[in-house]
């Protein structure tokens, strides 16, 4: 073969081949930003899924379901909060606040919380939808369910006034009502979140290690330090109120009347449950059996709040064929079922008519028309968010987020935050994220400036093709 023609050959390879490589990058080049922003997307959401379950677990026992505040605790779900620099909220969160009741979450302070997961409470306050958020706080069964303050029993009160220093336990138990009940409960029996001070182990404790741990709170714990709060003569009295509660009687510090909070899903839940594990007692339709009681009635619903059935269900009834479910199923998954069962209420007849075997109800098995009881089902976990991504919100489409709302949502999102108000049954994230886009034209689907690169990268590599074979056949 010619050594020219071979070289023309050689040469027009290296062209194609160059020709090749620059349309991979142009390629390359083209996609970056849309995956710099799906990556961003990404992680901005898992920080909002994850800020929403820290916040269950650590916030709302003092600023609420919804971030609304308790008491004297702030809102977190504010406009002027959420427009705070971020530094600044980050900051708060780390150190607490002096003077107040806001403990040092950071670890190096302290407290139980590392950095990156400060940094996506961080990103909760600023950009969260806080109707997701107290979903989430319901679904995992740590809705607060204690006042942030109570009353103590007027005549209890004064009936511990005649005791020695009795005019010292009545402060003190004014003092453990306006500030304590919240995490230790009604009577000082404790709550999910925070032990029993009414205690005969807490009672064996030193005064000086009791006086230690309220002076100064307890590192890793949500107990924080009350010298900045309580005198030291409120302090000494809370002191002496613990090593003698054997003393108080039980209802000077009454269990409070707030209802379960319920989401659609825990609703749900609770049906679930109340059918594998209650209908065959109380009926399909909470009417009753020869069995067990109706609770679908008018006077059952409104003489007995939801705390009361609560701990029914928890710890059965001596004497009657009611056993108790507290070492069976989860605090949340009662929880759900008292939610079930409440939302009978507004339709609730006055008079039940209890279900019999043979008819529409009785136990599941005698219903099918077989002759093996049905199971149980086992007691199920927490509701936890199951939209179709791996971080539990329903992530949108890349090109359906605005690039400037998610471009610095690691350090400082500015996502607009949600409204707050009340919760609708979605655990998803923001509601802007959640709202279905208009479906576009095809045309609009089309990435132009990738199409302008490719047909003019194939024209050059068509044009030095057809000038090559042109160079051969002149030779």
């Amino acid at each position: 073969m010619n050594p020219s023609r071979t070289r023309l050959i050689e040469i027009l390879v290296g062209l194609i081949a160059t020709q090749l490589i620059v349309f991979g990058l142009a390629l390359y080049i083209f996609n970056e930003p849309q995956r710099v922003s799906e990556a961003q997307t990404q992680i901005f959401f898992t920080q909002l899924d994850s800020g929403m379950t820290l916040y269950a677990e650590n916030c709302a026992v003092c600023h609420g379901l919804n971030g609304e505040g308790i008491g004297a605790t702030p809102s977190l779900n504010n406009p002027g909060l959420a427009a705070m620099p971020y530094e600044d909220i980050f900051k708060v969160i780390e150190r607490g606040r002096f003077g107040t009741a806001m403990p040092a979450w950071s670890k190096e302070d302290g407290g139980p919380l590392s950095d990156y997961q400060i940094s996506e409470l961080t990103t909760l306050i600023q950009s969260g939808d806080w109707n997701a958020t107290g979903d989430r706080v319901v679904n995992l069964g740590l809705a607060p369910l204690i006042p942030f303050t109570t009353e103590p029993d007027s005549d209890l009160l004064e009936a511990i006034g005649a005791l020695e220093d009795g005019a010292i336990l009545q402060a003190a138990i004014s003092t453990y009502a306006s500030s304590c009940v919240a995490c230790h409960g009604a009577d000082g029996l404790g709550t999910a979140i925070a032990p029993a001070l009414n205690d005969p182990a807490v009672r064996e404790k030193t005064m000086d290690d009791l006086t230690r741990t309220l002076t100064f709170g307890s590192a890793g714990t949500l107990m924080a330090g009350w010298s900045n709060q309580l005198t030291p003569e409120q302090i000494s009295g809370m002191v002496t109120l613990i090593g003698r509660w054997d003393e108080i009687p039980s209802g000077a510090i009454p269990a409070p009347d707030v209802p379960i909070a319920t989401t659609v899903e825990s609703i749900a839940l609770g049906g679930d449950l109340y059918a594998a594990n209650c209908s065959s007692c109380h009926g399909p339709d909470g009417q009753g059996t020869p069995r067990a009681p109706a609770l679908n009635v008018k006077s059952f619903l409104t003489e007995t709040n939801d705390q009361a059935i609560e701990l029914i269900v928890t710890g059965g009834v001596p004497g009657t064929a009611m056993p108790a479910w507290g070492d069976r199923m989860i605090a949340a998954n009662i929880q759900a079922i008292v939610g079930f069962i409440r939302q009978w209420e507004p339709t609730a007849p006055e008079v039940a008519v209890p279900t019999r075997p043979g008819g529409g109800g009785g136990p599941p098995w005698m219903r099918n028309n077989t002759t093996t009881p049905a199971q149980p089902v086992q007691p199920v976990q927490p509701i936890a968010p199951t939209p179709g991504s791996e971080t539990g919100l329903n992530l949108p489409a890349a090109e359906n987020v605005s690039p400037e709302t998610v471009a610095a949502a690691p350090a400082s999102p500015q996502a607009q935050p949600g409204t707050g108000q009340g919760h609708a049954g979605g655990t998803g994230g923001p509601a802007w994220a959640q709202s279905a886009a208009p479906q576009p034209v095809w045309w609009e689907t089309l990435d132009w400036p990738l199409l302008i690169g490719l047909t003019a990268s194939l024209s050059i590599v068509f044009s030095l093709i057809l000038a090559g074979l042109s160079g051969l056949k002149k030779e």
